[in-house]
């Protein structure tokens, strides 16, 4: 059942009411490509700032120059917001009077305002009747998606992402947009402040290194950059190590499971993101990589963040520093003989491969007299592209240490990587059965958490 409303229009203004829709539709016809480039931009792979000059017409109020202050803040939800230009500009036909360029996309004639724009109006004695403002547009004002969708082929991604490390962009441009490369670097500089230098990963990540060959596009061939994370500043050479500003959150994640004079061994340290807010935090760390580049900059920015008397640094290969420095500081600790306070954590963040690494533990230690020994907790990066990521990595390790773990462990998805493509982590403490050689058959043997 259909109900309909009719609503009575007198004749004298139907032909009224009839005009205003046709103006506020057509005006919304003709704004469509108001803020497009010049259409002539297409296909150009070397900037031209000078080819982005457009005059366009724009709605503009006219009001006194003594009651301009007092008008902008409520008029501000309808004003023009255009990167570069000024919102009150003079009127060429009257020195008392300024213009307010108003929103092409919100205000096409008086009856456009809204009621509490017309009553600020009414209260200043302001004319809500609209005049027409010839904008010369230049570059400047144009956004940086704006420009490169004017110039890329019509009905292509347009991109105008990317990562931001210290002073440096870094991009992952698709093949269609690789003619443009250049272009795209400069226009990235040009509207985004404090970039001075624009990158495209030509390749992979290394697996053995984690870093990848890269091309600069646009700006400066300086690629040491300085970050500030979590309340924690880096430095390092972008071209020569990993670092992923989308790991923030998860780095703060760990450090918040971890409290003062935990131990803490970071298998794959990179740079220092884990190892040095740990550090800070008061926990004794032992942090490794195998990259020669990123071992000097993680203990650079362990000086730098004054944490290098707490921190123990080694340039090894994961499995040999499992097997010889974790191997070694935990027997020392089992053997002390005295209660175990602290907590123990492995952080294993290399996700193409640090679940094979897992095997490692596996008859690691010696099994101790105290029935109060604290198993390690390890927390293991991997990626997955099943429908079930936190299933799948979780039967990824249970395969490696050949034990279940599925009621002893937490998966957490850290972030997507790619479509269909997952970033896991997954927390256990692993099995006394696991990383001690002997296992006695004493039933009241406990192997504390924390």
């Amino acid at each position: 059942q259909v109900s309909y409303t009719a609503i009575t229009i007198h004749t004298e203004n139907l032909a009224k009411i009839i005009f205003i829709l046709k103006a506020a539709s057509d005006a919304k016809y003709e704004n469509v490509d108001l803020y497009a480039p010049p259409a002539f931009v297409r296909g150009m792979t070397k900037l031209n700032r000078e080819a982005f000059k457009k005059s366009v017409s724009v709605p503009a109020l006219r009001v006194k120059k003594e009651i301009i202050n007092k008008l902008m803040k409520s008029l501000k939800s309808v004003a023009l917001q255009r990167p570069g230009v000024k919102r009150v500009v003079e009127d060429p036909n009257d020195e008392n009077h300024k213009l307010v360029l108003l929103d092409p996309y919100k205000i096409s004639t008086g009856v456009s305002f809204g009621e509490p724009e017309k009553n600020v109006l009414k209260e200043h004695n302001v004319s809500a009747e609209i005049h027409k403002y010839n904008l010369e547009m230049t570059y400047e004002n144009f956004k940086c998606e704006e420009i490169l969708r004017a110039v890329l082929p019509e009905g292509q991604d347009v991109t105008s992402g990317f990562s931001r490390v210290g002073h440096i962009a870094h991009m992952n441009l698709r093949e269609h947009q690789l003619p443009y490369k250049h272009l795209i670097g400069d226009v990235i500089i040009d509207k985004n402040p404090g970039v001075t230098s624009v990158v495209n990963k030509t390749n992979t990540i290394d697996s053995t290194y984690r870093n990848f060959q890269m091309e600069v596009l646009a700006g400066l061939e300086d690629m040491v950059a300085k970050v500030r994370e979590n309340n924690v500043t880096y430095e390092f050479d972008f071209s020569k190590v990993y670092w992923n500003p989308r790991l923030s959150t998860e780095h703060e994640r760990i450090v918040q499971l971890l409290k003062s004079g935990d131990l803490v061994f970071d298998v794959f340290a990179g740079v220092g993101p884990f190892a040095i807010p740990a550090a800070k935090k008061k926990c004794i760390v032992f942090a490794n990589d195998l990259n020669p580049e990123s071992h000097k900059w993680l203990q650079h920015n362990c000086k730098l963040n004054k944490v290098d008397q707490r921190v123990n640094l080694f340039n090894l290969d994961g499995r040999d520093f499992i097997t010889n420095i974790v191997k070694g500081q935990l027997t020392k600790l089992l053997n002390t003989g005295t209660e175990q306070n602290c907590g123990i954590h492995i952080i294993m963040n290399l996700p193409a491969l640090a679940v094979q690494f897992l095997d490692a533990f596996k008859n690691l230690l010696e099994e101790p007299d105290t029935s109060q020994a604290v198993l390690p907790h390890i927390h293991c990066y991997s990626f997955s592209k099943q429908d079930d990521p936190a299933e799948d990595v979780m039967k990824q390790a249970e395969d490696v240490l050949n034990c279940e773990l599925r009621r002893h462990c937490s998966v957490h998805l850290v972030r997507n990587v790619a479509p269909n493509k997952e970033m896991v982590c997954i927390t256990f403490q692993i099995p006394g059965e696991v990383i001690f050689q002997k296992q006695k058959a004493s039933k009241g043997k406990l192997y504390l958490s924390f």
